[in-house]
């Protein structure tokens, strides 16, 4: 299983780069920059600039939510910085939220599968041919599209539900995952993601799991902070349909929590049912920050190629 960290967006668009910089140099696998459409800096630029600063290390949106954006647009911006990486970029997309969507953006929610597949029908023709000529229910684009040394972008989806799974497994190299317990990710996601991709005569799909993670000695203490820090992702639906299938009450049951040895376990359980990947959300155990996220970062590096 790869481990990659996800950048913290409350960092300076400097100090993530370092970030950036400093993962490859730990030898960590994978970066994920987080999109928000209300925060943080936007995860496509945010790349590109961390695509000139490093050779080796993979990068990925973790990810872009696809209503703010009409795909022809999109797949432009993710070209170029598929350029500027070195071809080492992995799209990630989804559909957001109903209350982000239409509260925030004040578009429709309708649909968001069917929106997905759409925009994957056009992102995927513009990459391959540099050309479409599409009519769907959501989009009618035609258009050619040249950017200069850009190459096939892998793509993956945040699919949670399992419409949107059996897209992810029919159409693209698999799922990013958010706030999905070990339990969901055994018997919901990776056997539906998977299954999706037999039907459709594909080999397995990879299954990157995001969760937070802090190495400390007081579990207990740690687990309330973690509820605490990420309760806003238990009032939104999709996520409180996860917690609610894996049977617990806040997105800080679900967060890789212990001392050393027991965060390496709770990783290698992962691996064992079929996570390809581990993004993890670094927060502090305790109110010193500095020390707290330094102990997890240490295991973390200690621990790639060996999960």
């Amino acid at each position: 299983m790869k481990i990659g960290i996800i950048l913290n967006q409350f960092l300076s668009l400097q100090d993530q780069l370092q970030q950036v910089v400093q993962a490859e140099q730990d030898g960590f696998e994978q970066c994920w920059a987080l999109h928000f459409v209300q925060m943080g800096y936007d995860a496509l630029t945010l790349l590109a600039l961390t695509g000139q600063k490093t050779t080796r290390i993979q990068l990925g949106t973790s990810v872009i939510p696809i209503y703010p954006f009409h795909p022809l647009a999109l797949a432009s911006h993710a070209l170029t910085t598929q350029i500027a990486c070195g071809g080492r970029l992995t799209l990630g997309l989804g559909v957001s939220h109903k209350p982000v969507v239409e509260n925030v953006m004040g578009l429709s929610y309708e649909q968001p599968p069917r929106r997905m597949r759409e925009t994957l029908d056009i992102l995927y023709a513009l990459m391959q041919n540099a050309s479409v000529d599409f009519s769907g229910e959501v989009f009618r684009v035609k258009a050619n599209l040249r950017v200069q040394g850009a190459s096939p972008i892998p793509i993956m989806l945040a699919a949670l539900a399992p419409a949107m799974l059996k897209l992810a497994g029919e159409m693209t190299e698999g799922t990013i995952t958010w706030m999905a317990g070990p339990k969901t990710l055994e018997t919901h996601i990776v056997p539906r993601l998977q299954e999706a991709a037999g039907n459709a005569g594909r080999s397995p799909r990879r299954v990157c799991a995001a969760l937070p993670v802090a190495v400390t000695d007081d579990m207990k203490d740690t687990r309330a902070r973690a509820a605490q820090l990420f309760a806003n992702y238990g009032q939104l639906q999709n996520y409180r349909r996860l917690l609610d299938r894996e049977g617990v009450e806040s997105p800080g049951d679900v967060a890789i929590i212990g001392n050393e040895e027991q965060v390496q376990e709770q990783l290698q359980a992962l691996a064992r049912i079929g996570v390809t990947e581990f993004a993890a959300i670094i927060f502090p155990a305790t109110d010193d920050a500095p020390a707290s996220t330094a102990r997890t970062w240490a295991l973390l590096k200690s621990l790639v190629g060996k999960v």
